[in-house]
């Protein structure tokens, strides 16, 4: 088993936490993690776009210029997409984007990612956090002592963890369940509490 260093919110060590080799050590699979993550993308497409058509125009009742004489190409109506102001010819639609993942690529893909942040080094486990109150001082403190930018936090429910973090730029604090491959890609830390840890390895465990 691989093993990791426990500090705390200070940066002091406390401990040492053995990690599954099934979830933190697996070879990366890169092109399952870039499957995941356009998946993920593209379900966050809200496909409202749309542009009217011919039939869908307002005005076009009356024929714009008389059949002959003017020089011109003949048109019906000004709602034509050959007109200004007219429809337009194979716009956009609303439409879904999402993407049919299957369970286990997903968290297949969760595996690759953590295991490339531990073999980086770039994964710290914190005993826990605790902030008495909901202040962004206080975070902003821990934060300075941990030293890293970037970060993507995961804890167990911890309301002034979350409340006191939100307005902080380049950090992001989730809930164990919420635990995604794009967050994980997108910040350079990971950082979980020891709860985290346990809770994701009973989740992703192939055992």
């Amino acid at each position: 088993m691989a093993t990791i260093d426990v500090i705390s919110q200070d940066k002091k060590k406390v401990g040492t936490m053995d990690l599954r080799d099934d979830v933190f050590a697996v070879e990366v699979n890169v092109p399952l993690v870039h499957q995941v993550l356009k998946a993920q993308n593209a379900g966050r497409r809200q496909g409202t776009h749309k542009t009217k058509t011919k039939s869908e125009v307002r005005g076009g009742g009356k024929k714009p210029f008389r059949q002959k004489g003017t020089g011109n190409a003949r048109q019906g109506s000004s709602r034509s997409p050959l007109q200004p102001g007219g429809g337009q010819n194979f716009g956009p639609r609303p439409r879904c984007y999402e993407q049919a993942t299957p369970k286990e690529m997903v968290r297949g893909a969760l595996r690759s990612a953590l295991s490339d942040r531990f073999k980086e080094k770039r994964m710290l486990v914190v005993d826990e956090f605790k902030l008495s109150d909901i202040k962004t001082k206080a975070f902003v403190d821990i934060k300075k002592k941990l030293d890293i930018n970037q970060i993507l936090i995961v804890a167990d429910k911890n309301k002034n963890l979350e409340l006191s973090a939100r307005n902080v730029p380049h950090v992001k604090v989730l809930r164990t369940e919420g635990l995604n491959v794009y967050d994980i890609i997108r910040h350079d830390w990971l950082v979980m509490t020891k709860a985290a840890v346990q809770a994701v390895e009973t989740r992703l465990g192939k055992e």
